[in-house]
């Protein structure tokens, strides 16, 4: 597992959200959301050491070598102001979104990470990540995840022209489980959340204190062990919730609230 260390300053945080679902369900829908998420990020620049984005940023992306989906501009040139006021943002592909390659660290400085990474602040660990294929379970996922993440599967998709690839993607958007939800999902218990699973057995090999994730669509704050908590960030299509981190104390909140 890549790992980073960061000497946090005086009065800066570290700030992680995932799963904005841009482009679902409708485009009135997701400019609205859009544009609370700018709004959400030009609050927290003022202490901002660094802001992690934890995956499903985009329902669906696609690079093609010389085009990249229409819209979004307004996050893009967000993102674009952070990093010219030297703020670190870090882009972590999820299940919606594994297709990003270069634009986002060839134009706005934006690193791309695919597997999670755990964090050194101070004498504290934190790991963070999308959660997509971790745990037991959604083995179907696990084995399509695979292909979509190959060389001949993206090469393939490249070949469709840009007009008929991003029909193709509004038709998947369109059946995804964000789009179709009419409520928020429901925790089953711990014995069944599969995150909440593979953070208890990292633990046994080496103690962290948060494991931040995405991806389960749920507002989540569990107690794993001594010292030692598990956050899922919700997602923003109904809680607008991201995760804060001073150094010492990591928690939910709602932009807004």
């Amino acid at each position: 597992m890549l790992q980073q260390t960061i000497d946090l300053l005086p009065g800066k945080k570290l700030y992680f959200a995932s799963d904005f679902h841009l482009g679902v369900p409708t485009p009135e829908a997701s400019l609205e959301r859009e544009k609370h998420v700018v709004a959400w990020l030009e609050s927290i620049r003022h202490d901002a050491q660094a802001v992690y984005l934890l995956g499903d940023i985009f329902d669906f992306w696609f690079e093609y070598r010389h085009a990249i989906p229409k819209g979004f501009i307004r996050l893009q040139g967000k993102l674009a102001e952070l990093r010219d006021a030297g703020i670190p943002v870090h882009f972590f592909t999820g299940n919606h979104d594994m297709w990003m390659f270069d634009y986002f660290p060839t134009e706005l400085g934006i690193p791309i990470h695919r597997e999670p990474i755990e964090l050194q602040v101070g004498a504290q660990r934190l790991v963070i990540g999308h959660g997509d294929g971790l745990g037991p379970g959604e083995t179907g996922y696990k084995i399509l995840k695979k292909f979509f993440n190959s060389a001949t599967c993206q090469w393939l998709f490249a070949r469709i022209h840009p007009n008929l690839g991003m029909r193709i993607a509004h038709y998947w958007s369109r059946r995804s489980r964000i789009s179709n939800m009419k409520r928020e999902e429901k925790f089953k218990g711990e014995e069944n959340e599969y995150l909440f699973i593979w953070c208890r057995e990292q633990e046994k090999h080496t103690h962290r204190q948060y494991y931040i994730f995405g991806h389960r669509h749920l507002v989540l704050d569990l107690r794993v062990g001594d010292d030692c908590r598990y956050l899922n960030l919700g997602e923003w299509v109904h809680h607008k919730t991201y995760g804060i981190y001073d150094g010492q104390k990591a928690e939910l909140k709602t932009f807004g609230a």
